[in-house]
């Protein structure tokens, strides 16, 4: 499946010698190229052990070595978009023996990580930062008066976002000594359009090239009008050349010097186009590259989506190492919102570029009028959503905990505080493993209650999901529903949907020593919890809340009061999340009683396995009896 032809004896021999990009340097071409072969074999072997983003990073090997080849890094600064396409970047910057610990607990990142090492500019997980980033570096570059150059990677995808958009026109406006690198892995241009207009990129950042026409310019402009004219017919000449073989008129309206395309996996014209620009040009520049994604292994080159993200695979095969397993929560509500989607006509369904990790395939397939992925675009499929629901439909808008956060003052300002019925579904809620902090989808709790007229629910399983998606889909006002990574507890799914009754928890266990009050997937295990301490002679009551705005005060209040001690237990952040909304509501109804919150610090969380994080942070069972016992002691 590897395209590759380095001999047996010889494999990772280059890269068993790269130390850092200097060493890099010191290689011929040939060299360069028979190491980004050994640099895929290398992140295809990891990957396929520890999972990972496999697509990206394999698009981009000749396009990191030609940057490190070319820059004076560290000190010229490559900040890479996302950064999930950094692993090879990674292993040649220092981090080769550690590469096998790849997302794992204490291993290295997926993603650049500034305490890893110095080559890691900034610690990116969502899209679209890149050109903001960089210009804010090139900026202060030359306050300090620094000549190092700053470089922004970034994908054709994340020029979907605004904030790329932000970052292209404000740069344009400074003027500021910027390079930014578009790659663009979608693109489809024919082999004469792309081989001519790789020769007018690289040919017209030559150094001789560009002297003639500095040159011709100079003596135009002393032939007053007449020179003038002239120049500007030469010039209007160029421009349309280059729009007519390139996009590049759109980024030279932004006052960008535009170069390109050109091919992303020809090492000779990377280094060549990478070496003209670092050396004659001023200003803001843009250089536009075509990469492959999943290039050099088969199976991901021939579906790119299916090898983005992927788990420990079969190298020869490319299929997923067989893991059964109770069916997701994604699984669950794609099913779900489908067959809301047929009995009712106002049902869409809103996605931020994951209509797979979201788990709306197959709704986009069965509903394609009702179906919008918007692109990486938070914010506007928030407020696209809100415009829909003025106009009675019922829209869906389901992305990922972490990125729901890009669209806070969407959700506060365009549906809440006009009070419509926009559902928002965010997937992943709580720790999601391997991805880490940039990821992990912890703060929702609290950035969501807070907000007036949003009703916010948690399933304690994935039949209570179905419910809640129901419910919300039925209800006049804002819902948000928030659910975990990962299998459900494969229990048997009710055939009719049903409506809970907002705010209206459930005593699943009565007891008079501790009421245990878990929310969302904590409500297992804190059944688990109880169980072990009825073997202690305690006696727990265990409430599954389902809504953490509104609370369920009458229920929650009386058990409280028959318990006298109460433990809640999230997997979110303890500051503004749901224990603070127990104690509110307990300050509320003059309660007075021992309590102890179980969740996470105030601090950013790491990648580990979700078991592993869950019970660091004291939230899984045992975590549970240890905090029961302790308020016992109160």
């Amino acid at each position: 499946m590897l395209m590759t032809n380095i001999p047996q004896d010889e494999k990772t021999s280059l890269l068993d010698a790269i130390d850092s990009p200097e060493d890099l340097r010191s290689l011929d071409l040939e060299d360069l190229e028979k190491l980004a072969l050994e640099i895929r074999e290398e992140i295809i072997s990891t990957v396929s052990k520890t999972g990972g983003h496999l697509a990206p990073c394999l698009g981009v090997v000749e396009l990191t070595l030609a940057l490190h080849y070319v820059f004076q890094t560290p000190k010229d600064k490559l900040v890479w978009d996302v950064g999930h396409q950094c692993y090879a970047h990674k292993l040649i910057t220092g981090r080769r023996d550690k590469f096998h610990t790849l997302r794992q607990y204490k291993g290295i990142s997926g993603f650049p990580k500034r305490s890893e090492s110095e080559y890691d500019v900034v610690e990116t997980g969502h899209s679209s930062t890149s050109i903001s980033y960089s210009l804010g570096m090139a900026t202060a570059k030359e306050i300090r008066k620094d000549d190092g150059k700053v470089i922004a990677i970034i994908g054709d995808g994340s020029m979907t976002a605004g904030l790329a958009f932000e970052g292209l026109n404000h740069a344009g406006d400074l003027d500021k000594d910027l390079i930014v690198i578009l790659n663009d892995n979608e693109m489809s241009i024919s082999p004469n359009v792309g081989a001519m207009s790789s020769f007018l990129s690289r040919k017209l950042t030559s150094k001789s090239i560009r002297r003639l026409k500095d040159h011709v310019e100079e003596r135009l402009k002393s032939l007053s009008s007449v020179g003038e004219n002239i120049l500007h017919v030469l010039r209007k000449s160029e421009e349309s050349l280059k729009g007519f073989f390139t996009p590049g008129m759109y980024f030279e309206a932004l006052k960008f010097e535009y170069i390109g395309p050109i091919p992303g996996h020809e090492l000779d014209d990377l280094i060549e186009t990478l070496q003209n620009v670092r050396d004659y040009s001023h200003g803001p520049v843009l250089i536009h590259v075509l990469t492959t994604k999943g290039k050099g292994y088969e199976p991901a080159e021939t579906n790119p989506g299916d090898y983005h993200g992927v788990g420990p695979f079969e190298i020869a095969t490319g299929k997923p190492v067989s893991t059964s397993g109770p069916v997701s929560y994604t699984s669950v509500f794609g099913k779900t919102v489908c067959t809301l989607a047929e009995s009712d006509k106002r049902v869409a369904a809103i996605t931020a570029a994951m209509p797979a990790g979201t788990g709306l395939v197959d709704f986009s397939k069965q509903f394609p009028d009702r179906f919008f992925d918007v692109g990486i675009a938070e914010q506007h499929a928030v407020t696209f959503a809100a415009g829909l629901a003025m106009e009675g439909m019922r829209p869906v808008v389901t992305v990922y905990s972490t990125f729901m956060q890009r669209a806070l003052d969407q959700i506060i300002h365009d549906v809440c505080l006009p009070d419509l019925p926009v559902t928002f579904a965010l997937d992943r809620g709580g720790v999601v493993g391997d991805d880490g902090p940039t990821h992990h989808g912890v703060f929702d709790l609290s950035f969501l209650r807070f907000i007036p007229n949003l009703t916010v629910m948690a399933p304690k399983d994935e039949n209570e999901l179905q419910h809640m998606l129901y419910t919300s889909i039925n209800d006049d006002g804002p819902c948000a529903i928030r659910y975990p990574r990962g299998s459900g507890e494969n229990i048997v799914m009710d055939n009719e949907f049903k409506t809970l009754p907002i705010g209206s928890g459930e005593l699943l266990r009565e007891g008079k020593d501790v009421l245990l009050l878990p929310i969302g997937n904590r409500v297992y295990p804190a059944l688990e919890a109880a169980a072990g301490l009825a073997k202690l002679g305690i006696d727990a009551a265990v409430i599954n809340p389902r809504f953490i705005k509104p609370l369920d005060n009458e229920l929650i209040g009386k058990w409280a009061r028959i318990c006298g001690r109460m433990v809640t237990v999230e997997d979110n952040v303890k500051k503004g999340g749901f224990g603070s909304a127990v104690l509110q509501m307990l300050h509320e109804l003059h309660l007075i009683l021992p309590v102890r919150i179980l969740g996470y610090g105030n601090k950013f969380i790491d990648q580990a396995p979700q078991k592993m994080l869950w019970k660091n942070a004291g939230i899984d069972a045992a975590g549970i009896i240890k905090g029961a016992l302790e308020v016992m002691k109160k």
